[in-house]
């Protein structure tokens, strides 16, 4: 059995993931006595979290609706995953979706215990979105650290492995001044000064584990071109340089631009039609990035693997709406 203090705390945790339980099964999952469930349950009551109890064979315990709550009591990576999901939401939506995910996203950290309150904020302060939801394989522990260490101005070091499976640095690892977390497609990247390389780096965090501050302060550099999201991108276009989709879009180069300028180059040709041009190093990115447009629009110029893409896209979506 656990003891009391860290009982408390799961009970709570229980409670706030169902709207109700059975008292029994309650004391099931707490390997307790309905009877020491019952102190317990005085003992949050104590503490001001309000739980209604019902009696009679079918009673069991819920926390009071509409009630003022103490702060909530979730898991470190629980903290990490709403400040993203949140953020995520907030950030690739428009109108009243994207104003509701950020209230909420107020609200959670406002209410969250003092420790993971200021490390939900650090992450949020720490990133920017350019530009779809990201979806990444991340440990909750690396977004953390490397948040926290951004917003301390602190220097970090980790292991890194590089594209072609090698580690990079495996003796010493990577010692860097962090800058920002950046999401771009569904993967996150730190920007950060490189300090035994003496330049920028942009670092995949699917690649990145055993991340450690130093405790060594430093002043912020600036980021070539003053933006982080911009340096990222541009770094990944270098890398698959030859890889570029060209297409007329017939709408106004505006609307394009609001939808996906952030990730794409536009140029207006006429007051109806624009170039778009963009990486098209996963085809189906680009394909969906035209998509989202909700325009017509014609390839110019594309690599064959995306062309061979559209085509079954096509045929696809074809046969989907015939078959209505």
């Amino acid at each position: 059995m656990a003891n009391t203090s860290s009982r408390t705390l799961r009970l709570l945790s229980l409670l706030q993931t169902h709207r109700f339980w059975p008292g029994s099964e309650l004391a099931g999952r707490l390997e307790v006595s309905e009877r020491t469930l019952r102190r317990d349950i005085e003992r949050l009551r104590e503490l001001g979290y309000p739980v209604d109890a019902t009696r009679g064979v079918d009673g069991g315990y819920q926390l009071a609706a509409g009630a003022a709550m103490p702060p909530l009591t979730v898991e470190e990576d629980e903290a990490i995953a709403m400040a993203v999901a949140l953020g995520s939401a907030a950030h690739q939506g428009s109108g009243p979706l994207a104003e509701a995910s950020l209230s909420a996203l107020s609200k959670v950290v406002q209410v969250l215990p003092a420790k993971l309150k200021r490390r939900a904020e650090a992450l949020r302060a720490a990133t920017v979105d350019s530009p779809f939801a990201p979806a990444p394989e991340v440990s909750a522990e690396v977004l953390a650290t490397l948040s926290q260490c951004i917003r301390d101005g602190e220097r970090l070091r980790f292991r890194y492995t590089a594209a072609g499976g090698a580690a990079a640095g495996e003796d010493r690892g990577r010692h860097v001044e962090p800058h920002q977390l950046v999401t771009v497609g569904r993967r996150w990247y730190l920007a950060a000064y490189d300090l035994e390389r003496f330049d920028w780096r942009s670092f995949r965090l699917d690649r990145l584990s055993a991340p450690m501050g130093t405790r060594a302060r430093f002043r912020r550099r600036e980021i070539p071109g003053g933006d982080a999201a911009s340096f990222v991108r541009q770094g990944l276009s270098q890398r698959d340089r030859g890889q570029q989709v060209t297409a007329l879009v017939h709408a106004p180069a505006t609307e394009v631009e609001e939808r996906i300028g952030r990730w794409a180059q536009v140029t207006p040709v006429g007051r109806a039609t624009c170039r778009v041009e963009m990486d098209a190093s996963q085809p189906q990115w680009a394909l969906l990035g035209l998509g989202v447009v909700g325009a017509p629009f014609e390839v110019e110029d594309a690599p064959e693997d995306l062309v061979r893409a559209l085509d079954d896209w096509a045929t696809r979506f074809t046969a989907a709406a015939t078959a209505r």
